[in-house]
């Protein structure tokens, strides 16, 4: 075990002093913005002074370097706190604490990676472990570098199943360069929370995760260095610090009572204050540089991505996408070596597998636990480490949708790929049968989403996604469809494809429903009625110039077929984009209710999409 040096008595003194500092920016930041979180900063004050001013390995003038330690604060809304500390650190002027919350400045009330020292957003209580563990898997295993991963949650957010998720997922992976942090100031926003004080039971829980659990008082800065030591020399296992403290520690009248959660002291800062400021022994410059990290990560440049060779498949073979999901993985990756793959145990119908076998060092099982595995793809991606590859079945990311919501908040660029989508997928019924999620995310600002139609395009998806500096969706299909394009096709994002030509109405599908419009293709042309098939690629951007000059081309008559119900999908996207053009009518068809079990072709003609329904409404359209 490395011999504990304990800091000398200046030393702790500095320490305490920067803690009631950093309460002193956080009642008057808050008090200028009048609003925001000064009690849930006051808990954690010590913890703050510790890990920048003593623990942690950074550079001020350049926090985001790839070898330096990473933070993460989970409980986001104390974010006055971890910006005093970066004033203090010396990385933004002491002075700009008071634009807090202004519409002008960088201080947001709760952190974004606006700040170029922040690397994921956070506020939505419960995604910060996952991130940090997904930093900290990267540098355990990838980079296989020297920092360390520090991550302070509320404990009001453990009531998260999110946050148990991310230490099971810690614990099977054996982070021992991660050390997650319980701010244990027992009151909630409305009320005590759930276990109040009793720090034995967080330590029980988070040892049953397989953490080495320390608990502490988070007050005292000698108790937080010697506990900070021990972590570093666990190996095997994460580190837990559970930390007792008070909410609103060092505030009279305030600490340890409810309803002061989200609220400036107003009357009570100038008691607060001088309480406070009679506990500094030195109100001058502390004068403590953070220790300087070991350089020994990697320099990591995203390259051109490319597939290692263009998609091969005869004309009209059959191929599911989420097959050539899994091929166009290996190819995207055998050039490049920082692709990884992330699954949650469903690997062998998404075809993620495929990536496994190919490379198993750059495959990442996250079980059964969806907001853990898009919060683990974030922390991965951080700092521009890794391009990242989520798979699951498309309605299972729904349960992830506010760590994707966040992520785009964080300016993430992990690329999502959900499969077994709509009610094509047949016997498994409606539980499985994702029919909302272009809905979810085309919603998602900046997000591209793509929709393939055959292996061929699937493959070019991918290998645009890999290269899209941004969060992208990904929609692949169960059921095998036939081959519509040569190898050599070429394919934009935000760009689509006449499939086939016709001047009497344009019908625009995507995914099955686009080989069900060709089949109606085929019928209506053998009864002297000729349709414009179009395949739209991505329903984000999608190609309004494409959809309009089609549009007058066929008398401005339109229709969408899509296997989703009829909200945020295909064809709003398609209406949307021809909205403010005159003399375009648009009829859609769609899945317009919770379908059930049943053979897929069954299924899509039961609910009106498939090729005889799509007949059926081009001869209506021609009629009216």
């Amino acid at each position: 075990m490395t011999e504990y040096h304990k800091p000398d008595k200046k030393r702790i003194v500095a320490l305490k002093d920067i803690a009631n500092k950093l309460r002193i920016h956080s009642v008057e930041s808050t008090n200028a913005a009048n609003s925001g979180h000064p009690t849930s900063c006051a808990s954690i004050a010590e913890l703050m002074s510790v890990l920048f001013f003593q623990v942690m390995k950074y550079s001020a003038k350049e926090p985001r370097h790839p070898s330096s330690d990473r933070f993460v604060l989970s409980k986001g809304h104390a974010a006055p706190v971890l910006y005093a500390a970066w004033a203090e650190a010396g990385t933004i002027p002491v002075e700009d604490l008071k634009n807090l919350r202004k519409i002008d400045s960088e201080l947001e009330g709760h952190p974004t990676p606006r700040q170029a020292y922040i690397d994921v957003a956070t506020g939505s209580l419960g995604q910060g472990l996952s991130v940090a563990c997904g930093m900290a898997y990267n540098g355990k295993y990838i980079d296989k570098g020297s920092y360390r991963v520090y991550c302070i949650m509320g404990d009001g957010e453990s009531a998260e199943g999110s946050i148990w998720e991310a230490a099971a997922f810690a614990g099977h992976y054996k982070l021992d360069n991660l050390v997650a942090i319980v701010d244990v100031n027992r009151l909630g926003q409305s009320e005590p929370a759930a276990l109040q004080h009793d720090t034995e039971t967080y330590r029980k829980r988070f040892d049953a995760f397989g953490f080495h659990t320390i608990v502490v008082d988070g007050h005292d800065v000698e108790a937080l260095c010697h506990a900070f030591h021990e972590a570093t020399t666990v190996m095997g296992k994460p580190t837990c610090l559970v930390a007792k403290t008070f909410k609103g520690k060092g505030f009279p009248n305030v600490e340890d009572q409810l309803d002061w959660h989200g609220k400036p002291l107003g009357k009570n800062s100038a008691i607060a204050l001088e309480a406070v400021k009679k506990e500094i022994v030195n109100p001058g410059p502390h004068g403590i540089v953070p220790e300087m990290f070991v350089d020994d990560c990697p320099k990591v440049e995203f390259p051109v991505v490319k597939l290692s060779e263009p998609p091969k498949y005869e004309m009209g073979q059959k191929v599911a996408t989420r097959q050539a999901y899994g091929t166009a993985l290996v190819k995207v990756g055998t050039d490049y070596s920082r692709i990884y793959a992330l699954d949650g145990d469903t690997k062998n119908s998404t075809f993620s597998l495929t990536y496994k076998k190919a490379f198993p060092d750059r495959y990442v099982e996250c079980f059964i636990a969806e907001q853990n595995l898009v919060g683990v793809a974030i922390g991965l991606a951080t700092r521009h480490r890794n391009i990242c590859f989520v798979s699951t079945f498309a309605c299972f990311l729904s349960r992830a949708y506010d760590q994707v919501r966040m992520g785009a908040i964080s300016q993430t660029e992990i690329n999502l790929v959900g499969s077994h989508a709509g009610v094509s997928i047949g016997e498994d019924g409606p539980s499985q049968m994702a029919l909302e999620d272009f809905a979810l995310f085309r919603a998602i600002p900046g997000a591209v989403c793509f929709y393939p139609s055959d292996a061929v395009s699937c493959e070019r998806a991918i290998e645009l996604a890999a290269n899209h500096r941004g969060l992208t969706f990904t929609r692949t299909s169960r059921p095998a469809t036939p081959v519509l394009y040569t190898g050599d096709e070429k394919f934009e994002i935000g760009k689509g494809k006449v499939v086939r030509d016709g001047d009497k109405v344009t019908v625009v599908g995507a995914g099955v429903t686009l080989h069900e419009a060709v089949k109606a293709h085929e019928t209506l042309k053998a009864e002297g009625i000729e349709i414009k098939v179009i395949d739209p690629f991505t329903l984000k951007p999608v190609d309004k110039d494409l959809l309009i000059t089609s549009a007058r081309a066929t008398g401005g008559r339109v229709l969408t077929v899509e296997d989703h119900y009829p909200e945020g999908g295909l064809g709003e996207a398609v209406a949307g984009a021809v909205s403010e053009e005159k003399g375009i009518v648009v009829r859609r068809l769609a899945v317009r209710e919770v379908p059930h079990s049943g053979p897929g072709a069954a299924l899509m003609e039961k609910f009106g999409i498939s090729d005889s329904c799509i007949v059926k409404a081009v001869k209506e359209m021609l009629a009216a």
